[in-house]
């Protein structure tokens, strides 16, 4: 079902007149734009309505610009401008719906609210290719930066590169994180410091373009611990084990809390009974880090096709990708070029190449 069939479909559910989107992702998600400038707030500079068709609202300082360059997928919505300095973004939309049973993702006088999460599942097929390109490039990008690390490298060095190496793929960085060995082992956010990388390193990134997300983690070892390799290789069974989980729920109307057992059943099968407990283990991506993270006992339905990106970890180490769920498992944060091991998910459902522990002793 497309876009414009969801709407119409929530419209009459909820027996609304129109129904209004200015959160960033949620904006990104209709158009293909960005309606950004300052990001502090929760909501952009203009939102997209739907009444049966489109319309974009926004001040007459960003009103050309959006036109021009922000609605890819809406070239022929009507773009209506009010004066920056005669209401906000939401007295503006309040205007556009006076008398009107209408609903916004943001607070507006007089309108019900709506959340587009479930909107947007299942990705429609542009959302996939899109989610193809910016997968290879985040991970061409991570990549690229793994291979030049050096052990006297800060956290922080380290997450200025990447997110530089994104920023001239036009890809945004939610979020960066850079561990060096001795923090990677203390913490499961190991957000960059001026500690020096030292003896191995975890660097993961949530990247975003036209509103998807992307998420993934390379390892790098110059002379790593004697543990690293073995929770690594556990790290990405979990991983593995939670994907095929996924495609079944997928397959069988299952819940996000159906694939969180099978996460905990392949810890405890790998001898890490209870490691679940000390980091979240990922969930449904998209167009947002995750749509949902799932939980014991989570109720989200599992969709397909859909992006999930699940995130285990082992004290010291972790296992993640952002993947597309169908028939099959599609894995989008990929180059082909990294070294790979063999993860078979616990029950053989499922056998897939995981990134493994890049050594760069010899560089």
């Amino acid at each position: 079902m497309d876009k414009r069939a969801r709407l119409e479909r929530a419209l009459e559910r909820r027996d609304l007149d129109s129904i209004w989107f200015a959160r960033p992702n949620a904006f990104a998600w209709l158009t293909g734009g960005n309606n950004v400038v300052d990001r502090e707030g929760d909501a952009g500079d203009a939102a997209v309505g739907f009444d049966g068709e489109f319309r974009v609202v926004t001040n007459d300082i960003e009103a050309e610009r959006i036109e021009v360059e922000e609605l890819p997928d809406l070239e022929d919505a009507a773009v209506e401008r009010y004066p920056w300095y005669d209401a906000s973004l939401a007295e503006a939309i309040a205007d556009r719906t006076d008398g009107e049973r209408a609903a916004a993702d943001i607070d507006v006088p007089g309108l019900e609210t709506v959340d587009p999460t479930a909107l947007r599942q299942p990705l429609t097929g542009r959302d996939r290719e899109r989610y193809r390109e910016l997968g290879r490039e985040t991970a061409r990008a991570l990549e690229s930066v793994c291979r030049e690390l050096e052990p006297d490298d800060t956290e922080r060095e380290v997450a200025t590169a990447l997110r530089v190496a994104l920023s001239a793929r036009g890809i945004e960085t939610p979020v960066v994180l850079v561990g060096g060995g001795e923090r990677a082992r203390r913490y499961r956010h190991y957000t960059p410091t001026t500690a020096e990388l030292g003896d191995y390193a975890l660097v993961s990134v949530t990247a975003q373009r036209r509103g998807l997300h992307a998420s993934c983690t390379r390892t790098v070892a110059f002379d790593p611990p004697a543990w690293l390799e073995e929770r690594h290789r556990v790290a990405a069974r979990v991983e593995t084990t939670a994907l095929a989980a996924t495609r079944q729920a997928a397959e069988n109307g299952g819940t996000a809390g159906d694939v969180f057992e099978s996460i905990q059943k392949a810890y405890a099968d790998a001898g890490y009974d209870g490691e679940w407990e000390r980091h979240h283990q990922g969930g449904a991506a998209g167009f947002a880090g995750r749509e949902w993270i799932a939980t014991p006992g989570h109720d989200a339905a599992v969709r397909a096709p859909m992006a999930y990106a699940w995130n285990p970890t082992v004290q010291g180490a972790k296992s993640e990708d952002t993947a597309l769920v169908d028939d099959d498992v599609e894995v989008l944060t990929t180059t082909g070029e990294w070294p790979t091991l063999s993860a078979t998910a616990v029950g053989g459902e499922l056998e897939l190449e995981r990134p493994a522990v890049l050594g760069l002793a010899d560089s």
